[in-house]
């Protein structure tokens, strides 16, 4: 089974520090890393790492990025068929800062990913039409979004939606054409313009966009697990209690993750399962591609050890 990721692709440079300067003020980080990222290119490095075959479609700039960002693919054994240059037009990067309590603030410079266009959908018509699933986020053109969602749609292909980052301008009748809509709190929060600080208030918002006409709601809630909704029934997983050290791209970890379950053949309820689990080992190492566990050290891990 093929995955077809259809989204971003990024450079993340991260800086570690225990405090998140205030408006003119300069201070000393602690720790700076570079890596790749993009919740595109994300979650299609974290479903090939647990052995899903994907297939990644994207644009990179003409920059010094962009060849890092195809070997980094290929050395996750994602496929770069299409993923391709744009010419006079920078790679999309996106500055995060860490601070002491693990939780990261990221601007998004979207660059080459804005020239992700529908008629790109289009020139890939004959290999998307051998992929069992489409994921999408909106780091790149809504019009290509939505798209892809037609495309998945005219060809009976499941389509998984992550709303982010959030947008109100988008469309919920095109969201209620997924097969597989995921947001977490924030973008929750966003999309409903409801209060999400208790357990009711995430419960009234999610309930609010299912009523909209959404088939599966799965609403991701950090450390505290996820909760699925369908029109008839409601389940709710819990994470395990883990000693994080770095929150950045646990969501993508959780979408590549249950991409990748699905496609092994699990139930929903497995997938989300094994997600939550997934994410929660992701926030135990530093960076987001390379948190990603490879099936033999997921499968290895427990928990208790990273506490």
């Amino acid at each position: 089974m093929t995955i077809a990721v259809i989204g971003s692709c990024m450079v993340d440079l991260i800086a570690y520090t225990d405090t998140i300067p205030k408006a003119g003020e300069t201070l000393v980080a602690n720790e700076f890393a570079m890596g790749c990222g993009g919740k595109g290119a994300n979650q299609a490095v974290a479903a090939s790492r647990l052995g899903a075959e994907v297939l990644m479609m994207g644009r990179v700039g003409d920059d010094a990025f962009a060849d890092n960002t195809l070997a980094n693919f290929s050395r996750y054994g994602v496929s770069t068929e299409f993923v391709t240059k744009v010419a006079g037009v920078s790679s999309g990067v996106a500055p995060i800062w860490v601070d002491a309590d693990s939780q990261n603030r990221i601007l998004i410079i979207p660059g080459a990913n804005m020239h992700l266009l529908p008629s790109d959908i289009s020139a890939a018509a004959e290999r998307l039409k051998q992929c069992q699933m489409i994921i999408l986020q909106l780091e790149i053109p809504l019009e290509t979004v939505y798209a892809a969602i037609e495309f998945g749609n005219e060809h009976g292909i499941p389509v998984l939606l992550n709303p982010a980052p959030a947008s109100t301008e988008l469309s919920i009748d095109y969201a209620c054409r997924c097969d597989f809509f995921v947001p977490n709190e924030t973008e929750l929060e966003i999309l409903t313009g409801m209060p999400v600080s208790t357990a009711d208030e995430i419960s009234a918002a999610a309930n609010s966009l299912l009523e909209k006409g959404l088939k599966n709601l799965i609403v991701t809630l950090g450390e505290k697990g996820a909760l699925w909704l369908t029109g008839e029934s409601r389940a709710e997983f819990s994470a395990p209690a883990v000693a994080a050290v770095d929150t950045t791209g646990a969501g993508d970890a959780f979408i590549g993750c249950f991409a990748a379950e699905l496609a092994s053949g699990r139930t929903i309820e497995e997938a989300i399962t094994q997600a939550v689990r997934y994410a929660s080992h992701s926030v135990t190492g530093k960076g987001t591609q390379t948190a990603y566990a490879d099936m033999e050290t997921f499968n290895a891990w427990s928990p208790a050890h990273a506490e």
